[in-house]
């Protein structure tokens, strides 16, 4: 929408092109506060740059943070699109409402629905690999990108209490409309307010070989097992947050209508599937998962066979 997206899935900030391979954190700029609303609740405050430590600890969340804004670029063996984490966990992954990092680490260990076990704060970020980012076979769990990765997270926690659900900690639901969505709405809202920043056709924008705006379908988004494919969630991340700088300015059902529009292109495929049938990985891992096009058939085509 004036920029939306994936997606850890749909975002928008603009991708750091311009930052170096080694992205030095001396720029007070770049390091912001979260927001604080005047008509909600006050959201958690992550530490600034100025009072990380002159020692290894500081060293590794620089690190973490060039990984996180930069991650096609820091980790290519592990990212097969066009996409950063930063694009789905806005503001660098300090964001209410965003998914925040802040938000996210004092809640794990976990129990997981998508893979029916007690997930570890790496464990959610190999996942973040292998779906958002269709990055195939993920990082180690003690690689030097999820270890990274996990003291950006650490840091920006800082001061946050451990397993308290806090205010504007992920994508806010919102209720589905009475009336359901509706693809032709859909699309008229992308044109309008998405397309300008994404591309007539999902495509995203790019300077150079960057992408500077994700792309949101096709073969270079995420794939269809990322949680952003789920509708109702790719409906909350863009109610709360697209078009960029414009977030809530959306209807509920505008932001329904758009997450279903983007949700029924064709994306790289659920890497869980089963005996190469889209019918029994929806039966499997779909069926249950939220609102969803995986394996339906609509407007007499049948949505996940995938895009290479």
């Amino acid at each position: 929408m004036k920029s939306m997206m994936p997606a850890c899935a749909l975002s928008m900030l603009l991708s750091p092109v311009a930052l170096a391979a080694t992205i030095a954190m001396d720029d007070q700029s770049q390091i912001k506060t979260s927001p604080v609303s005047s008509h909600g609740p006050e959201y958690f405050q992550p530490p600034l740059e100025s009072e990380l430590p002159d020692n290894a600890y500081g060293k590794m969340v620089k690190d973490g943070y060039a990984l996180f804004v930069d991650t096609k670029r820091q980790a290519p063996q592990f990212v097969g699109n066009g996409l950063n984490c930063t694009n789905c966990h806005l503001d660098q992954g300090r964001m209410a409402n965003s998914a925040p990092l802040w938000g996210a680490y004092p809640m794990y260990p976990a129990y997981r629905k998508k893979n029916d076990k007690v997930n570890t704060f790496a464990e959610r970020l190999q996942g973040c690999f292998q779906f958002s980012m269709n990055g195939g076979t993920p990082p180690a769990a003690d690689s030097r990108e999820i270890t990274a990765l996990s003291v950006y997270a650490y840091w920006l926690s800082t001061k946050a209490p451990v397993g308290v659900e806090l205010p504007g900690r992920g994508y806010p639901d919102v209720a589905q409309p009475a009336g359901g969505y509706d693809l032709v709405r859909g699309a008229a809202v992308y044109k309008d307010q998405c397309a300008i920043c994404h591309g007539d056709n999902g495509q995203g924008q790019k300077v150079g070989a960057d992408y500077v705006m994700p792309p949101l379908w096709g073969k270079e988004s995420y794939n269809w097992g990322a949680g952003m494919h789920r509708i109702n969630t790719a409906a909350s991340f863009i109610k709360h947050n697209m078009p960029l700088g414009k977030a809530n300015s959306l209807s509920d059902e505008q932001a329904w209508d758009v997450a279903a529009y983007i949700n029924t292109h064709e994306r790289p495929q659920d890497p869980r599937l089963v005996e190469g049938s889209v019918e029994k990985t929806r039966l499997k891992y779909h069926a249950n998962d939220g609102v969803n096009a995986y394996g339906q058939t609509i407007n007499g085509v049948l949505i996940g066979v995938g895009t290479q």
